[in-house]
């Protein structure tokens, strides 16, 4: 690296080791920022030409010079960063580049900043941009889910507490419960992206900066809401990263339930649904199976995220004030997120819109395994009897049922009267899969009245 291309070259004689210098390098990764630091640049200028620091010649050659560089790199793509490929970092590039193009006039432009508070406006300018991203890949596969539970609303599938038939439930309203994580996720992220858009430039290094540089105008040119109160933590401050990384982590842990779901109700165990080829495997030694490597790829990947939030939280955990050159490890685990829950995303929207219900095995498995059972303790409390005596009824009577190998249904109305003298013969009504349904009308419930409310809600969400 020459010393023309270091931003901080004067105070030294010898050049970096080789070693050193690849270790110290974040271009390789920091290039993200590119377009993000480019922004901020120009934002910048104009405030160092409001502040009588740049003639308004130079901040148009400058502007000029910036928007040139960006105009490159897009028809340049990544031959065009390669070129300068011994570059420290993206703040260095561009500040080359610059002075190629407009000569003398390019030094001036880091008057009065750092690329302490540079990269910390970088950061949050790239974070707010892919929030945004984010929010819509989510917003898509909340659609889908919508369309499979309108495509199938009379569905229904056993629904389980520790891994165990409890009680049934419609297809919509698991739909519906996966849809309820993910509206949590947007709104965690648009807290992290509020969090997120408070303008650090004109902190400089640390203490800030010695000239009239308005902060609230270049807050204004760049969207962010307001300008960061003090210096110190506005260069050491990564709290919007770990946010970042920590909404991230909670798409991934939804996405994993969702992802578990799928993998066993695809199971020959449930057989509830299969996976079209197109987001299947195959085996290479077994012709056949049929695995859904997709959703283990997403349950995988969680893992993942979440050890980049743990990374950061380590990472700051015992920093002074105030930056500390650990924070270039803030980029690598930030961007790596964000790639991984982007592509997990994708991928579980398209395998909800690749999924065939099974519609008779759920409806089988839902009518098996006295998941009525609480319908005929709610049945006899109905009739006055405390609860907790007609739960225990209804377990002597579940007994029995075992005993005898049969449901709940299949026992006569004389075998259920030998339990209860409350039990009259609309029992059996009381016990049907639809009436199991239909009673769970509060709102929220399975009810599929209700769930039909809670999807037209849910469309309406989606649409503000």
């Amino acid at each position: 690296m020459t010393g023309s291309k270091k931003l901080w070259g004067g105070r030294f004689t010898d050049e970096p080791d080789a070693a050193f210098a690849r270790f110290n390098q974040s271009f390789g990764f920091d290039r993200r920022l590119f377009h993000a630091d480019t922004k901020a640049s120009l934002a910048h200028c104009e405030a160092l030409r409001r502040a009588g620091v740049l003639g308004d010649e130079e901040a148009r050659c400058i502007a000029e010079g910036l928007c040139l560089i960006a105009i490159r790199a897009a028809e340049g793509g990544a031959a065009y960063f390669d070129e300068l490929n011994e570059a420290e970092d993206v703040h260095s590039f561009i500040e080359t580049r610059l002075i190629e193009i407009v000569g003398e006039a390019g030094r001036r432009l880091h008057t009065g900043r750092s690329r302490n508070d540079q990269v910390a406006t970088a950061m949050r300018l790239w974070v707010r941009d892919v929030i945004d991203d984010l929010k819509q890949e989510i917003r898509v596969v909340q659609t889908n889910l919508l369309e499979s539970a309108e495509a199938n609303f009379d569905a229904m599938l056993p629904g389980y507490t520790h891994l165990q038939r409890a009680q049934p439930v419609l297809w919509a309203h698991w739909c519906l419960a996966y849809f309820e994580m993910l509206a949590r996720d947007v709104e965690r992220f648009a807290d992290t992206r509020r969090r997120a858009n408070v303008l650090p430039l004109g902190s400089a290094a640390l203490a800030g900066t010695s000239y009239a540089i308005d902060r609230e105008q270049v807050a204004r040119e760049l969207g962010f809401d307001e300008v960061t109160r003090n210096s110190l933590d506005a260069v050491s401050d990564r709290d919007f990263c770990v946010d970042f990384t920590h909404a991230a982590s909670l798409v991934m842990v939804h996405l994993s339930r969702m992802s578990e779901d799928i993998i066993l109700y695809a199971s020959a165990e449930f057989g509830f649904i299969e996976l079209s080829d197109r987001v299947s495997t195959g085996s290479s030694l077994m012709p056949q199976k049929k695995n859904p490597d997709a959703m283990e790829l997403v349950r995988g990947k969680a893992g993942r995220v979440f050890g980049h939030n743990l990374s950061l939280l380590v990472t700051m955990k015992g920093l002074p004030l105030a930056y500390n050159k650990d924070m270039q490890e803030d980029k690598e685990a930030v961007f790596d997120a964000f790639d991984t829950v982007r592509a997990c995303l994708q991928t579980t929207a398209t395998v909800i819109n690749n999924i065939a219900l099974r519609e008779d095995a759920m409806r089988v498995a839902a009518s098996r395994g006295y998941l009525n059972a609480t319908e005929l303790a709610d049945y006899l409390v109905g009739r006055g009897m405390p609860f907790r005596t007609a739960h225990d009824i209804t377990g002597r009577i579940v007994r029995h049922a075992l005993e005898r190998a049969v449901e709940l249904n299949d026992l006569s109305f004389d075998e259920l009267k030998s339990f209860s003298a409350l039990i009259e013969p609309d029992v059996h009504h009381a016990l049907t899969l639809e009436n199991t349904l239909a009673t769970k009308a509060q709102t929220g419930g399975t009810a599929p009245a209700r769930v039909r409310e809670a999807l037209t809600a849910a469309r309406a969400r989606l649409g503000e």
